[in-house]
């Protein structure tokens, strides 16, 4: 690969140089997931967070024909305020560089982008999956693919709670992904702790999976591991009041004739008007618990190199 492509910031080209543990961010969480200021403020405590806890961040997005590794202020300002930035998954990836659009990166091009700077932490909010209806329709995030495919170790709240949870399992482990809970038996479901979908793998502390990583590593299993980290009960949206939410959203959306990749952002936001920002403060803390735990494998798995 032409490592020019890459751009570091200094913080990260430093952290690079230094050997120290290093955890990557997606942007489309900033563009594409929460209202102006509100993105930058959780960007940036996010950022903040990893610092407190050991590791340094790097925020991912598409720049300038460039993939950029870690945002300086500037360009963190411009992703969250700018008009038409690109939502890129791995089919736009290629285009949006060659183009220099300014593209907000995914859980799956995030993945690609960490994996060739070396990074193996990534710390998301929730991820894609199979949507509702999916087994007709086959709306199937990238997310599934690139985590089957690409050797970096994803922590988040489970997958986003507007998808089919059972089918995005089955489909992970149809991909042979390792699916660990954290301090959990049962996959959480992003607004709420839990759900009734059980888990293979539970795991109770950041050493453990930093284990696991190194093992993945040793017997050449090139798929990431995805650490589900349930949002902290305190902030979390029961499933029962939040289940009868996301029926109604996802009634507006069939109303409005919303497919693809606009769905997940159009549900969001739905649901975020519907519970009057409630959801919204719930995304947040729960970012910024994926953000402690992720800090804290990156520095075990930094650790053991």
């Amino acid at each position: 690969m032409n490592k020019e492509i890459l751009s570091f910031s200094k913080e990260v080209q430093k952290a690079l140089i230094d050997e120290q543990p290093i955890v990557a961010l997606e942007s489309t969480i900033i563009s594409h997931g929460m209202p102006y200021p509100k993105n930058v403020e959780m960007a940036k405590q996010t950022e903040q967070i990893i610092r407190d806890n050991g590791a340094v961040p790097a925020t991912i997005a598409l720049m300038d024909g460039k993939i950029k590794v870690g945002l300086e202020e500037e360009d963190l300002e411009l992703l969250a305020t700018a008009d038409n930035v690109a939502k890129v998954s791995r089919r736009d990836m290629a285009r949006v560089l060659a183009t220099k659009q300014i593209g907000a990166t995914t859980v799956a091009t995030t993945m690609i982008a960490a994996n060739l700077a070396g990074i193996k932490t990534f710390v998301t909010g929730g991820i894609g999956g199979v949507h509702r209806g999916g087994e007709n329709s086959m709306d199937i995030s990238a997310d599934l693919e690139e985590l089957a495919q690409t050797p970096v170790t994803v922590i988040c709240a489970g997958a986003k709670a507007i998808l089919d949870l059972p089918r995005t399992m089955e489909y992970l482990e149809t991909k042979g992904v390792p699916v660990a809970g954290y301090q959990t038996d049962y996959l959480p479901a992003f607004f709420s702790s839990t759900s009734e979908t059980k888990l293979n793998l539970r795991v109770d502390s950041a050493e453990e999976i930093a284990d696991m990583m190194v093992m993945q590593e040793e017997i050449d299993l090139n798929a990431g591991i995805l650490v589900t980290n349930p949002v902290p009960v305190a902030h979390e949206i029961p499933h029962e009041e939040i289940d009868a939410i996301i029926q109604q959203a996802l009634a507006e959306e069939k109303a409005a004739g919303v497919v693809g990749k606009d769905s997940t952002p159009f549900l969001l936001a739905k649901i975020v008007e519907l519970t009057e920002g409630r959801s919204l403060e719930t995304n947040i803390q729960l970012v910024y618990n994926n953000a402690r735990l992720g800090a804290e494998i990156a520095v075990a798995y930094n650790n053991k190199k």
